[in-house]
């Protein structure tokens, strides 16, 4: 997309930008199918057991844009039952070619659409519970599974996603994946559900030419040469992952390093992996931007969740993507987004939008990851008010403010942030905007810095490395809080609805209510002027004296309107 730079049309173009920016599309739809189901439910195949591992084997062919490989799925047993069906998840026109389990052959394995159901036959499944009560050992269990085929190719990566066959400037072979929402399906054979993350990580091994080097997700554990004029590169991820999250990026990378004094005391490794033609840029910008962004975030969320497996930005051809430990950068070196500003307020010129926003799902999104992506409201609209937070660290708060209340113009109300459950839905694009301006407007019912930033930075450690439900998270606000918070939370969640406070004068009298919004509705606000004076509105009038110098003025810090009324 072209920069227009201090055009008279730039709000309006970075409104449109922003709007094709964020979630990827996952065909938004009201009517469902079985299919989706199965996609998005934990189904009886997928419910007794639990992924342990993914030592995960591609080699990519540039000119067929094919893919071959095998995924070995290491998986314990969640609880005894006549379970003999397993559900791989591979999206077509990917195929599986063979399947082994305990050395031998699985022969009964069968597709529905973009399903495989594995048939175990007589094989007995213990439960890790079970083997400790009849004091014998807990079995971890291997499937290695073989694939083969076209993925589906990206069409406007990352939006709408898939295998990403590029050239870069040179005309050299640039390949990656880009698949949040799509599923990790549509390249490799996995449980395709957010809520199961493999617990001890993943090997992503990925074959490419000797004149190519392959990234992913982790450290490089070993490069070796097949002596066929391919190298093997090998990288551990040790940390629970997503499987959207696991990406290689092949390409002519060039590699350098920092290190960044953690507030733990330890020293996180930065890596960084671009083309050799961008290293100058990349040294200025990521120089320049990483290390301010990581002291903010740590300030704010507390330490780095992921030491063992480091921080790495890798330049891609599209915009950017969360991958976890190896986070996709395509922001091409300039500030803002794309060189533009979605807040409309100048602040979001001042910083790589890229390297902020799509850091900050280390914390939320990838440490702190939903079930369902019904509830992906949680990764970003807290990646976006991290924005606004790293603002606030750099510039200030009234700067952070002015950010936040920009960004509200993009918002448009057209359906609720929460989407279907179980059906692999998320909700609506307002996720971003409307997010963050909700966790802003908490932030002013709370009103005390201290208590906000406790609750950001507890959700970090009591849920480290851990899946959540949006209702785990609405609930810890108001736990730490002290304060029932869930009406907001119902009001913005899961509503269109923006609340009206209505009001009517006579002398220094002034009756107010709450209007279009839930039944018992009732956020406090608090009016502008001289001392802090909170009213709390409910959805039936109220009367009051007015102090003197004092009006139904309120902050633009809440996501509310204010009508005045005869």
């Amino acid at each position: 997309m072209k920069y227009i730079a201090r055009s008279s049309y730039l709000i309006i173009f970075s409104f449109f930008l922003f709007q094709s920016s964020n979630a990827q599309p996952l065909n938004r739809k009201e009517k469902f199918s079985h299919e989706d189901t199965l996609r998005g439910s934990i189904t009886p195949e997928r419910a007794w057991w639990n992924v342990v591992s993914y030592n995960i084997y591609v080699a990519p062919d540039f000119k067929k844009k094919m893919i071959r490989g095998w995924n070995q799925i290491g998986f314990d047993i969640n609880s005894d039952g006549p379970y003999k069906k397993m559900q791989i998840d591979l999206q077509q026109p990917m195929v599986i070619d063979s399947i082994i389990f305990n050395n031998k052959s699985v022969t009964s394995f069968t597709r529905k659409g973009n399903v495989y159901i594995i048939d175990f036959g007589s094989f007995n499944f213990i439960s890790a519970k079970t083997a400790l009560q009849r004091h014998v050992p807990v079995t971890l269990h291997s499937i290695k599974i073989y694939f083969q085929g076209l993925p589906r190719e990206a069409v406007n990566p990352p939006w709408d996603g898939g295998w990403i066959w590029k050239n870069d400037d040179l005309g050299r072979p640039w390949m990656s994946v880009a698949c949040q929402g799509l599923g990790a399906s549509v390249w490799y054979p996995c449980k395709d559900h957010q809520s199961d993350e493999p617990d001890q990580g993943a090997l992503i091994q990925v074959r490419v030419p000797d004149s190519l080097v392959a990234v992913s997700n982790g450290r490089l554990y070993s490069k070796d040469d097949q002596k066929d004029g391919t190298l093997l590169y090998t990288w551990q991820v040790k940390n629970p992952i997503n499987n959207y999250n696991i990406v290689p990026y092949i390409g002519k990378y060039v590699h350098f390093a920092d290190n960044f004094m953690s507030e733990t005391g330890k020293n996180l490794s930065l890596d960084y992996w671009v083309l050799d033609y961008n290293l100058g840029k990349a040294k200025k910008q990521f120089g320049r931007d990483v290390k301010p962004m990581l002291k903010a975030f740590e300030y704010w969320f507390g330490p780095f969740p992921f030491f063992e497996d480091g921080y790495k930005l890798v330049e891609s051809s599209h915009l950017g993507m969360e991958h976890q430990s190896a986070t996709a950068y395509g922001n091409h070196y300039l500030n803002g987004y794309l060189g533009s500003d979605l807040s409309g307020s100048g602040w979001g010129l001042k910083w790589d939008y890229i390297i902020v926003h799509e850091s900050a799902h280390e914390w939320f999104a990838n440490n702190i990851t939903t079930n369902d992506i019904a509830d992906m409201w949680i990764h970003e609209g807290f990646a976006m008010y991290a924005e606004a937070l790293f603002v606030e660290y750099q510039y200030g708060k009234k700067a952070a403010d002015e950010y936040v209340q920009g960004i509200r113009k993009n918002i448009s109300n057209n359906k609720p942030l929460i989407g279907h459950y179980d059906v692999n839905q998320e909700g609506s694009n307002d996720m971003y905007n409307k997010g963050a301006n909700l966790l802003h407007t908490i932030r002013q019912v709370i009103n005390n810095d201290s208590v906000f930033r406790k609750i950001l930075r507890g959700l970090n450690k009591d849920y480290y490395h851990q899946t959540v439900d949006s209702k785990d998270v609405e609930a810890y606000f108001s736990r730490v809080s002290q304060k029932d918070l869930s009406k907001i939370f119902d009001q913005y969640l899961r509503t269109i609805k923006i609340p009206v406070l209505e009001y009517k004068m006579k002398g220094r009298k002034i009756s107010y209510r709450w209007v279009n919004c839930i039944d018992g509705f009732n956020m406090p606000v608090q009016l502008m002027g001289g001392r802090p004076f909170v009213i709390y509105p409910k959805t039936v009038w109220q009367n009051f004296d007015v102090p003197l110098n004092y009006n139904m003025d309120i902050s633009k810090n809440y996501y509310i309107s204010l009508k005045k009324t005869e």
